[in-house]
């Protein structure tokens, strides 16, 4: 089997160039390069080296894969015939997909791949920006790495920034975490005699700044919570600060049970801002949410039963084994295809138990939600009118068994059955796929909003609520709900 060499022409200019390489690119008899688009090729040229590049290839796709996949492509074809070489910017092997696509065809049995050296960009890099790679850095594709695959707290280089439009796509994804104002260091060329760098603010990356194929973007960095609010980390260094011995005195005594209140009370504020429709409220109050799963996530650090690695990882791991349909090769047809298969998943979970199938089913925070997991566990084993009407028959039975107690009954004979009458009530609600807690919600909302205006209107008047009739203040009343139609 014929050989496939791929070799780097280094980061620099001629004068950089190993000799080592040097004498190998002389000697190749079929020699390939990914682009002419290099300094050190320029000289070779000069000196009579003859090459083919794969620059045409560019011309032909919207994107970088397909190009790199056919350049892979036709090397295969190439070492088939003959021995042949590959010459790649920098090392082959750092920022170099081809490289990588033409290592799985060599696993594959495909082509017999033998890789040599080159001094890669990372080298010179470090060396024009003074920097230490050991305090971290992360080396990014400015053609396809995402917000996600920051961590502000490290040096960041961001390679693949060949053009005007990879620089703005590179600056629009930087934009999503850092300030439009952070600096940032475009480096071209570095380590040669064309070495160049210019630092400027995030926002002017594509505008004032020339890159080309031989252009890195650095991005120092942060070095305050102010400058990484957008990041995880510094959220959770928050929370850990004040839990921490000089913290605040009322968030160190928080426990698990203290905050069970204003979990539920969060949780509900995010759903007005929901019922709103009001983006920014929704921002606020989902972070409050978020706010308290970080506190009880920290709790659990602080007391070392378990972390926020732990609730990630066993949220993470249920989602995927809930979704085979997703991450696996289970099919489905519909949502409500995806809703059952969910469930015998969840039974196959549990597996057989003796416990009483309601006892985990309450709810202390709320007797509304308590009787909607009863109705709705007590459905699965088949205990459950066969449609709706049923559920409406047996309202209309403890509404009248109500009415009667209220004429003739007593208070616990009124209570008894008025709470009958508003468990039939939350059963319909199952039966149309509503929620009894979220629509109770939604009433008191609009109650304290509509009352609101009324006692807005009575201050306005300067007399006092008692000098005014029922039907006055229900006229407000209507006000308030024309205005809202409105």
């Amino acid at each position: 089997m014929n050989t496939l060499t791929v070799i780097g022409l280094g980061a620099g200019d001629f004068n950089q160039l190993q000799m080592g390489v040097y004498k190998k690119l002389k000697t190749a008899r079929k020699l390939y390069v990914r682009t002419v688009d290099h300094p050190v090729l320029e000289e070779l040229s000069a000196e009579g080296l003859q090459f083919e590049s794969f620059d045409t290839i560019y011309e032909k796709h919207n994107s970088f894969q397909p190009v790199y996949e056919e350049i892979a492509e036709k090397l295969v074809a190439a070492a088939a015939i003959e021995d042949v070489m590959y010459a790649v910017p920098g090392h082959p092997l750092v920022a170099e997909q081809t490289v990588q696509l033409l290592i799985a065809a060599a696993d594959e049995g495909k082509v017999k791949l033998v890789i040599e050296g080159g001094q890669s960009f990372l080298d010179p890099i470090f060396g024009a920006l003074k920097i230490d790679p050991i305090e971290g850095f992360q080396l990014l594709d400015g053609t396809s790495f995402s917000m996600h695959d920051i961590n502000m707290r490290q040096h960041i280089l961001i390679a693949q920034v060949y053009d005007t439009f990879s620089a703005s796509e590179v600056k629009l994804t930087l934009m999503e975490k850092y300030d439009d104002e952070y600096p940032v260091t475009v480096v071209t060329a570095a380590g040669s005699s064309q070495e160049k760098l210019v630092t400027v603010p995030l926002y002017e990356l594509d505008q004032s700044v020339e890159v080309n194929n031989l252009t890195t973007v650095y991005v120092p960095p942060v070095k305050s919570q102010e400058e990484a609010l957008r990041d995880w980390t510094t959220f959770r260094q928050i929370i850990a600060v004040l839990r921490g011995p000089n913290g605040c005195p009322w968030d160190q005594k928080q426990t698990h049970e203290s905050l069970k209140k204003y979990l539920l009370e969060e949780a509900h504020e995010y759903l007005a801002a929901v019922d709103a429709e009001d983006d920014f409220a929704m921002i606020e109050e989902l972070g409050d949410v978020l706010l308290q799963v970080f506190l009880h996530a920290q709790i659990g650090e602080d007391q070392g039963y378990f972390t926020l690695e732990d609730v990630l990882a066993s949220v993470s791991e249920k989602m995927i084994r809930r979704h085979p349909h997703v991450f696996g090769d289970v099919s489905v047809e519909d949502a409500e295809g995806v809703v059952a298969n969910w469930e015998v998943i969840k039974a196959e979970e549990k597996g057989i138990s003796d416990k009483p199938l309601l006892k985990e089913e309450y709810r202390a925070s709320s007797a509304l939600q308590t009787a909607y997991n009863y109705q709705k566990t007590a459905a699965k084993v088949g205990f459950d009118w066969p449609d709706v009407e049923g559920a409406w028959d047996k309202f209309a039975e403890e509404w009248q068994e109500f009415r009667n107690e209220v004429t003739k009954g007593t208070n616990a004979s009124r209570l008894d059955e008025f709470g009958d009458v508003l468990f039939t009530l939350v059963n319909l609600a199952r039966f149309y796929k509503l929620s009894p807690e979220e629509a109770m919600l939604h009433a008191n909302e609009k109650f304290a909003r509509r009352f609101g205006y009324v006692e807005a209107k009575v201050k306005e008047s300067g007399m006092p609520f008692s000098d005014y009739t029922l039907e006055q203040l229900d006229a407000f009343w209507d006000e308030a709900k024309q205005l809202e139609k409105e």
